[in-house]
């Protein structure tokens, strides 16, 4: 959560930021904010200094009361300190007077690449980046079915197009190509919402009730015979996400070393599968 945070705060300040680009959702208000800030109210800020971390953690403050109530206290910490970390590395984290990658497309891939990893490595640190992403959390508790993704494309088209109307579009297409490429490799980072299905074959009892109580998953398990050995085995089926494969894998060695595990990955569900959206 921290490497990431301060991933995320070198791909936006050092790349992104000297080349007038812009971020989408809370950050990308952040951005049109500090331009308010400094360049029409001129309020003095020290030099290698960035408003931004600021604003945003300003801007996420009436949202974690409402994270605290819907989600409960330990998602709200933890969202807390990577948004407290977040903020400190975008403020201290320095915005070179210079581009320090002339060519804005190629900074473009550059700075989403990085970004978009440390957003990742921040959600698989089971926290969240704060703004739409705890929303998002927030509706999946109180409305499963809302279409959270709404909330980003408003967002969004807000604010590319106030930076149409204050700059131009190449400003606007080379931050929308930016924004693409960071989402991207988030997603490449963040294995949290793909889903898998395990089967365990098993000589020892047990570890269905590790998986009820430890992960607290569903799980079927029935009796099989081995056609080689004709020994009787427990087979358990069970789905979970993807970032929940290491917990399971040692719950299940703890018992049985010599267990046969087959994972099945990008499996859909249909039916009441619960959405982990935190560890």
């Amino acid at each position: 959560m921290v490497g990431g945070n301060i991933l995320f705060a070198i791909g936006v300040n050092m790349i992104v930021t000297p080349l007038g680009l812009y971020n989408g959702g809370f950050m990308g208000l952040a951005q049109l904010l500090r331009l308010l800030c400094v360049n029409v109210l001129h309020i003095p800020v020290p030099a290698g200094f960035d408003l931004v971390g600021i604003i945003y953690f300003l801007e996420n403050v009436p949202l974690f009361f409402v994270a605290y109530k819907v989600v409960g206290k330990e998602f709200c910490f933890k969202s807390l300190v990577s948004i407290g970390i977040a903020s400190l590395a975008l403020a201290l984290v320095p915005v070179p007077a210079t581009p320090i990658m002339h060519d804005t497309l190629a900074a473009c891939f550059v700075g989403g690449v990085i970004a978009g990893s440390g957003a990742g490595m921040v959600m698989r640190g089971g926290s969240s980046g704060g703004g739409q992403d705890i929303i998002g959390v927030c509706m999946a508790i109180r409305h499963p079915n809302a279409k959270v993704g709404i909330i980003s494309i408003i967002m969004n088209v807000f604010i590319y197009g106030v930076c149409l109307f204050i700059f131009n579009v190449e400003v606007v297409i080379y931050s929308l190509i930016y924004t693409t490429i960071l989402a991207v490799f988030l997603d490449r980072m963040f294995i949290q919402n793909i889903n898998v299905q395990v089967m365990i074959f098993t000589k020892n009892p047990g570890i269905s009730d590790v998986i009820l109580t430890e992960m607290e998953r569903g799980v079927t398990d029935w009796t099989g015979r081995g056609a080689y050995t004709k020994e009787d085995s427990y087979i358990l089926v069970t789905m979970i996400s993807k970032y929940e494969i290491e917990r399971l894998l040692s719950l299940v060695r703890g018992i049985d070393p010599h267990a046969f595990v087959i994972v099945t990955e990008g499996t859909k569900v249909y039916g009441n599968f619960q959405k982990k959206l935190t560890d």
